[in-house]
């Protein structure tokens, strides 16, 4: 089932989400929800407040970035094998140095700026089977995790930008959550006039 993807201005998107429980109902079949969800609107992540449930649980599948050729073979060679379910996880540690990349995010349609982020992520979660794990990722990859486990703690990556920066976006910030804009797949815009 293809969710619709909840749009900036949505209180669930600013909530902290809460852990899942290993017996939560219906789990494998909203992880399969979600990638069916993430690739009917070509993301390579989506965070489970994004289809309207704050809860810590968000998916990543970085493959399109193999054929890349802007970023290193290192990085492609990661990003070729990138898939994977994120339940409960928690990063431990961000190091490194500030590098910056465009970002954009499904819930903010046709707004992408540049974002700084730390290089390297040390991040404890459990995969779709409640196995733990504590991994440690660099580049792209580190960067894709943190994009999506903000969406967790219920931070955006527009909250990440400078004032000016803030200031520029916002009225078309304003036009995406009453939904007067296209986008390419199904929305869920919270101040969207009612069709009568």
């Amino acid at each position: 089932m293809i969710y619709p993807i909840v749009a900036y201005g949505d209180p669930v998107l600013r909530k902290k989400a809460t852990d899942i429980p290993q017996d939560f109902p219906d789990l494998n079949q909203l992880i399969d929800d979600m990638f069916e969800t993430m690739y009917g609107a070509s993301g390579i992540g989506l965070a489970a407040p994004q289809i309207g449930k704050p809860i810590r649980l968000f998916i990543v599948d970085a493959t399109p970035f193999e054929d890349d050729q802007e970023l290193s073979k290192e990085d492609r060679a990661v990003l070729s094998e990138f898939k994977k379910v994120f339940i409960n996880a928690e990063i431990l540690e961000e190091r490194g140095d500030e590098w910056v990349f465009n970002e954009g995010c499904l819930s903010i349609p046709d707004i992408r700026e540049d974002v700084f982020r730390k290089d390297e992520i040390t991040i404890r979660y459990f995969d779709a089977d409640f196995n733990e794990h504590t991994e440690v990722y660099s580049g792209i990859a580190a960067r894709i995790i943190q994009h999506e486990y903000d969406h967790i703690e219920g931070v955006l990556f527009t909250d990440h930008l400078s004032a000016l920066k803030k200031r520029m976006i916002k009225s078309k910030l304003g036009q995406i959550s009453k939904g007067l804009i296209r986008a390419e797949y199904r929305m869920k815009y919270p101040l969207a006039k009612k069709k009568r």
